[in-house]
C-alpha cells in the first residue's frame, strides 16, 4: 500500500492504540518499526529503541525488574554489519531465548 493509503494509516492508528493499551509504561511515543510490517511478516529483528519501549511490560510479564530486562537487551543489541552496513537492531526470537534462560519462561 502507498504511504497516503486510507487502509494502511487506519491499520497504523489502530496499532499505535493497541500498542499504547498493552505498554501504557512505555516512554514516548510508539516506535515506527512496531507499527510497519516487512513483506513477508517474518524478519526477526527490532530496533534497540523499539526493545527497550517494551521493557516496562515485558518485566511485568516475567516478573522481573525492568533494570535486568534492560541489561538482557543491551546485551543483545547486534550493531551495523561490518560498522556501516544496515542500523543496530535486536534479533527478538534470540532476546526471549536468553530472557527464558535467565529469568526462566513467563508463566512456568
Amino acid at each position: 500500500m502507498g504511504t497516503t493509503a486510507k487502509k494502511l494509516r487506519d491499520r497504523v492508528e489502530a496499532d499505535v492504540a493497541r500498542l499504547q493499551k498493552e505498554n501504557p509504561d512505555a516512554p514516548g511515543p510508539v516506535p515506527s518499526d512496531l507499527t510497519t510490517a516487512s513483506a513477508s511478516g517474518l524478519d526477526p529483528h527490532i530496533s534497540p529503541e523499539a526493545a527497550r519501549w517494551q521493557i516496562s511490560r515485558v518485566a511485568k510479564v516475567r516478573g522481573v525488574s525492568p533494570e535486568r530486562i534492560q541489561q538482557l537487551v543491551e546485551s543483545q543489541i547486534e550493531e551495523r554489519t561490518l560498522g556501516f552496513i544496515g542500523e543496530p537492531r535486536v534479533n527478538v526470537l534470540l532476546l526471549n531465548l536468553a530472557m527464558d534462560r535467565q529469568f526462566g519462561r513467563p508463566g512456568a
